[in-house]
């Protein structure tokens, strides 16, 4: 029996490949479908001039028959990864950030290359990536270059924000993965240290607030730690960026999972930017888990 489905997202890169086979052990992980989507998208050059035979339809025949072939090659890389699953393939039309976030819809997750070619490539976070990670309505992985080794880790990062959405994914993914959580809850403050007195001092309040916090984090984690009392837990309260310990920590982690709560939309400009450095930044697969 299925439990939910896994939607990747490919246009024929190695990144988007990377991503379907993420996809394809995940689904398999959780006994889910797995459905690989393209979206027919022109090369951001490309002109009907330029395209065969010069007629718009030739090129948007030609747009569909790529995007076929880079369905029909990632399913049978997915077939090659977990040769028991079979994956359904489906074209999207529409713009293609939008037309991924719409093939997710009631999805458990939407997994992602950090970039691609064509209409999946822009900047180092492609821009079809950034949009779904901060506008989907389920979880969304994106899956980076460095994404082969094992280290039996999740990492979560914990903000003062309210987020049982992404604190349960993480205890979830552990647990599936039979790996230890590591909870990261780093601070960071800006006080300007020449108007506090000796005793006012950063260096002796720190110890104070990292007291707090460890004790704060202790509880934000009580109910989860009894729900999966199988998954072993380190909690890390650290003075020091979140952004820069979070991307860090992908380095030794199979996966990182951040909360994105209402607002956290990286194409404005008071955009999270925790999400945005590690998203960035990272050796690894980052989820992003709305709230």
């Amino acid at each position: 029996m299925e439990h939910g489905l896994v939607v990747a997202g490919t246009d024929g890169s190695d990144p988007s490949f990377r991503a379907v086979e993420w996809a394809a052990r995940e689904a398999v992980m959780r006994r889910a479908a797995l459905r690989i989507v393209s979206v027919p998208t022109p090369p951001p050059v490309m002109s009907w001039q330029r395209a065969p035979h010069g007629t718009p339809d030739a090129a948007a025949d030609a747009i569909i028959q790529s995007s076929e072939r880079a369905l029909a090659a990632a399913a049978d890389h997915a077939a090659q990864v977990e040769p028991g699953l079979a994956a359904e393939v489906m074209l999207q039309p529409g713009p293609p950030g939008k037309a991924l976030v719409e093939a997710g819809t009631g999805a458990t997750m939407v997994v992602v290359g950090s970039r691609g070619s064509g209409g999946f490539a822009a900047l180092v976070l492609g821009s079809v990536s950034r949009y779904v990670a901060t506008r989907a309505a389920c979880p969304v992985v994106v899956v980076r270059e460095e994404t082969m080794a094992v280290h039996r880790e999740v990492v979560v990062g914990i903000r003062d924000l309210d987020q049982p959405a992404a604190i349960g994914f993480a205890f979830e993914e552990a647990a599936l993965r039979r790996a230890r959580l590591r909870a990261v809850h780093a601070w960071r403050w800006f006080l300007p240290e020449m108007r506090l007195t000796a005793a006012e001092r950063p260096g002796a309040a720190a110890e104070e607030v990292t007291a707090e916090g460890t004790k704060w984090l202790a509880g934000q984690l009580t109910f989860w730690r009894e729900k999966y009392p199988e998954v072993d837990v380190i909690e890390d309260v650290v003075h020091a960026s979140p952004g820069r310990v979070l991307a860090a920590s992908s380095a030794r982690a199979d996966l990182i999972v951040l909360g994105r709560n209402s607002g956290d939309d990286m194409g404005h400009p008071g955009a999270d930017p925790v999400i945005h450095a590690v998203l960035h930044h990272a050796h690894g697969p980052v989820a992003i888990v709305p709230e």
